[in-house]
């Protein structure tokens, strides 16, 4: 098969692996830099074109792996992939879905996918009732535009909170205050879901003094035995986003597991050195047997 990595670093370890990954398995793989491809969109032949003027052959899949910086550009020329046929990994809604936390959130409760209680506001004079409504202090404050960790604030205290909150809101930054799991503490679970299936599990404890667990920010991983109730819940979750590849973050709570964030670009290197598990090599499997399915329906 012809097969597009298509994403901004080919140097990243997790572009490295996933390239590597489908040459091991005798497939024709193709870097393609979201940045350089431009489109000819109409009715008759509609085509993508990379820089220096080479129009792009469809291909028979796409894997996309997208910065929430582009997420705009990427999905367009994601729908000219997907209207010249090729299969998408990951389809451009549910990217945009997956990189809006606020809509995720709110997809998971409309599906009754449990989640920290969680406040959303426009207006700094709300702040207080904000404060109250997900169980006061200690409590935690992202950014909505925030990745890997970045632009996520433990307040201690009421007038921490409001301090950050209304300083924000003076940037007019959106941003999401949610409940503090105190029996978790710099402890989460990554659980990488290929399909239906968990097919890798880590638990992430932060650094010494930090409350985040997110390996970019000193975070170590290690092998986990996840429950029933928590594969469930991370399958569940990456449905309902309409990922087929994600890492779903979980906490676990004292009245059970809590989704934090589902991811349509997770990272590899954390969970296979953790796991010694071939993601990158699972990942090029399940596409062989979707293409292969929807070659036999249209056959």
């Amino acid at each position: 098969m012809r097969i597009a990595l298509f994403a901004s670093d080919p140097d990243l370890y997790s572009n490295r692996r996933i390239i590597e990954a489908g040459q091991s398995r005798g497939h024709d793989m193709h870097f393609v830099a979201i940045k350089n491809c431009y489109m000819n969109i109409t009715d008759q032949n509609p085509e993508i074109h990379y820089r220096g003027g080479e129009i792009l052959e469809p291909y028979d899949a796409v894997i996309p792996r997208v910065r929430p910086a582009i997420t705009f550009y990427a999905s367009a020329v994601l729908r000219q992939f997907e209207i010249q046929g090729s299969y998408i990994l990951n389809g451009p809604l549910s990217i945009v879905k997956a990189q809006d936390k606020l809509r995720t959130l709110q997809t998971l409760c409309a599906d009754e996918i449990p989640i920290p209680r969680t406040g959303f506001a426009n207006s700094p004079l709300d702040t207080k009732d904000l404060i109250k409504m997900v169980g006061g202090t200690p409590l935690v404050i992202k950014l909505l535009e925030g990745t890997q960790g970045t632009g996520v604030v433990l307040a201690e205290t009421d007038n921490a909170a409001e301090s950050v909150i209304n300083a924000f809101k003076s940037l007019r930054a959106n941003i999401l205050v949610q409940e503090f799991i105190q029996e978790s503490r710099g402890v989460d679970l990554r659980c990488f879901v290929i399909g239906d299936k968990v097919v890798a599990a880590m638990e992430r404890r932060a650094a010494k003094g930090e409350f985040r667990a997110n390996i970019h920010l000193g975070g170590t991983g290690f092998p986990v035995k996840i429950s029933t109730e928590e594969r469930k819940i991370a399958v569940s979750a990456a449905k309902a986003v309409g990922l087929k590849v994600s890492g779903v973050d979980l906490i676990r709570a004292k009245d059970g597991p809590k989704v934090l964030e589902v991811n349509s670009s997770p990272g590899l290197e954390g969970v296979e050195k953790a796991t010694k598990i071939d993601i990158a090599g699972q990942m090029i499997e399940y596409i062989e047997r979707m293409v292969e399915k929807r070659r036999q329906k249209s056959s």
